[in-house]
């Protein structure tokens, strides 16, 4: 269909290739998957990739690779991975059109299947159908 799963920002891939050199010369990038599990029914997981799954899409940016789990491809179309550090905390965001809702700590979500109809329609410049 031609959509990129997700995007990643300047920070992000900025990110990934420091994890992937300071690793070592057996890391290829990161893979990027949902689990079950936390108070609001899911959580992103992001894996150390070593030997890439010729089933996983990747996506590039400014040298840095990451691999989406074909299980999460659904539920992080249109995601935009971002990683932020700030005096509290650092790590990697995930700004996502189909999260539902959030836990109060921001650890897990709810997320639901992209709508693919509506993905067509906006990439062809067409209404949205409900």
């Amino acid at each position: 269909m031609g959509f990129a799963i997700m995007s990643m920002t300047d920070g992000a891939a900025a990110r990934v290739k420091t994890i992937v050199e300071n690793w070592g010369p057996d890391a290829k990038g990161v893979r990027v998957g949902i689990k079950k599990g936390g108070c609001a029914g899911m959580e992103y997981t992001i894996d150390l990739v070593t030997e890439p799954n010729a089933k996983d899409d990747l996506i590039e940016r400014d040298g840095a690779k990451v691999w989406v789990e074909p299980s999460a491809a659904l539920y992080l179309l249109g995601t935009e991975m971002g990683f932020e550090m700030t005096t509290l905390r650092s790590g990697f965001t995930f700004t996502n059109p189909n999260q539902t809702s959030a836990c109060g700590c921001g650890e897990s979500v709810e997320l639901k299947p992209a709508d693919l109809a509506t993905l067509a329609a906006q990439r062809q410049g067409e209404p949205a159908h409900s």
